[in-house]
């Protein structure tokens, strides 16, 4: 039995939650990877987990091994690309997580420049409008656009988008131009799910505060190209990122509404984990995607005051 093995199968067994799952991530039989569990635990001396019909737990003793093994993993896996060069030579896997549409519209064409750069690096762009964990996803950066909540990341920031209200001229020309956040209700609304979208906000011109405007939506949608395409056909207002109805509103499909009680531009980062023992391939993508990026970004963000 390799022991290093071992301990990857039985952290992914309980990452997967089960040692089928665990094998077929693995791409090896059950029966291996139960044998290899099994001789762990003689060898500890101590059972490490529990099996159910369900799922798998941990026992103390198992609760704190695998916590180990997790860190004598990750060094041992920093030592292999310290090894392969990946610290002195930009080369190797990359991963990167971004909303949606921001990967669409502004990250995915820096990545484009940048592999042509560094024909030894690939890269994995992971989308996704959820905020993913660095060390769960063993993502390498993100891209974030909200406020940050985790001190522990070091973040560079790149520019900032407004949330806007939106709707098509035909829309407005049936109901009317509304004229204050209370308009709002009662109008048919198009309601993009997103945690930093959902209730609606808006900041009032008298004292400062901030209110939201949460009717019932006449159509939910999980992604921002089908709330813009919904509010171009009239089906109702829609409350959004700047960038997603920039084109839309240039066109005249769509037009800006309650400007004056938008809330601030949420900011949008590059964030990774730490500065010390960075590869060089991640301090090479941070050096080049962070002006890139404020460069696609800097049309955006401002007031509507400042503009």
């Amino acid at each position: 039995m390799d022991r290093l093995e071992a301990m990857a199968m039985l952290v992914s067994s309980i990452e997967e939650g089960s040692l089928s799952a665990a094998a077929r991530k693995l791409g090896i039989p059950v029966a291996t990877l139960t044998r290899n569990v099994n001789d762990l635990e003689a060898l500890v001396g101590t059972r490490l987990i529990i099996r159910t019909t369900r799922k798998l737990a941990l026992t103390d003793a198992g609760t704190e091994y695998v916590a180990t093994a997790k860190r004598i993993l990750e060094d041992v896996d920093e030592l292999e690309r310290r090894a392969a060069g990946e610290f002195t030579t930009p080369r190797g896997e990359l991963v990167v997580t971004s909303p949606v549409q921001v990967a669409r519209l502004r990250v995915l064409p820096v990545i484009n420049q940048f592999l042509a750069l560094y024909p030894e690096i690939r890269i994995r762009l992971v989308q996704s409008d959820r905020v993913i964990d660095l060390v769960d996803a063993h993502a390498d950066v993100a891209v974030r656009v909200g406020r940050l909540r985790d001190s522990s990341l070091v973040a560079v920031r790149v520019g900032a988008l407004r949330v806007v209200t939106v709707a098509s001229p035909a829309f407005l020309d049936k109901y009317g131009q509304p004229e204050t956040p209370e308009d709002l209700h009662g109008l048919p609304c198009v309601v993009f799910d997103s945690p930093s979208l959902s209730p609606w906000r808006y900041r009032s011109q008298d004292t400062g505060q901030t209110s939201t405007v949460a009717d019932v939506p006449r159509l939910l949608v999980s992604s921002p190209d089908a709330a813009v395409d919904a509010a171009i056909a009239g089906i109702g207002v829609t409350f959004i990122l700047e960038h997603d109805v920039h084109d839309a509103v240039s066109a005249g499909k769509l037009k800006y509404i309650l400007q004056e009680f938008e809330v601030d531009p949420i900011p949008v980062h590059l964030v990774y984990l730490s500065r010390e023992g960075m590869p060089v391939k991640l301090r090479r993508f941070i050096d080049y995607a962070a002006p890139q990026l404020r460069e696609l970004l800097a049309g955006f963000g401002r007031s509507p005051s400042k503009e």
